[in-house]
């Protein structure tokens, strides 16, 4: 299984159309929020289910703030991460991942990519694909492949022009 994560696009979907286009096919997609009212033209561009939640910048959003998914084996929390202080460090959104039983959990927010595995449990930040804040300051993704065994892999991928 091979799952497209995104996040923080508010409302500039070049990258993202340009990457869905690069790294198709996948089998899901994951926007973690901060789509700025895009949601129904990014559902648009995939043909696969797309996993959704709003951030702190989705307003009018229907969207939920976070939810709690399956992919392969995992148990998955998805949030945008505002609400637990992704600034600093990531103790406060495992701890509200592990009260959800979760193996992993996928925010955004920062706009800064992170894959770390500590506490054993996965902290997966996919960076912003359309306003970076990391030095370099190159659009980012990740891609999650569970391969034959169901173990997760995660890869940070750098946006092209």
């Amino acid at each position: 299984m091979r799952v497209l994560i995104v996040s923080d696009t508010h409302g500039m979907d070049k990258y993202l159309y340009k990457t869905i286009q690069k790294v198709k096919p996948f089998d899901l997609m994951i926007h973690l929020g901060d789509y700025g009212g895009t949601e129904e033209y990014i559902q648009s561009l995939v043909d696969c289910p797309v996993e959704m939640v709003s951030g702190n910048n989705d307003f009018f959003s229907k969207l939920p703030k976070e939810k709690v998914i399956l992919i392969g084996n995992y148990t998955v929390y998805l949030t945008h991460g505002h609400r637990y202080g992704v600034y600093y460090n990531t103790h406060q959104i495992k701890t509200a991942a592990k009260a959800r039983q979760a193996d992993i959990v996928m925010f955004g927010h920062t706009h800064v990519p992170m894959i770390d595995l500590k506490d054993d449990i996965w902290a997966i930040n996919p960076g912003s694909i359309a306003y970076p804040r990391q030095r370099n300051r190159i659009p980012t993704f990740i891609i999650m492949d569970i391969d034959r065994e169901g173990k997760a892999h995660f890869t940070l991928n750098q946006c092209s022009e």
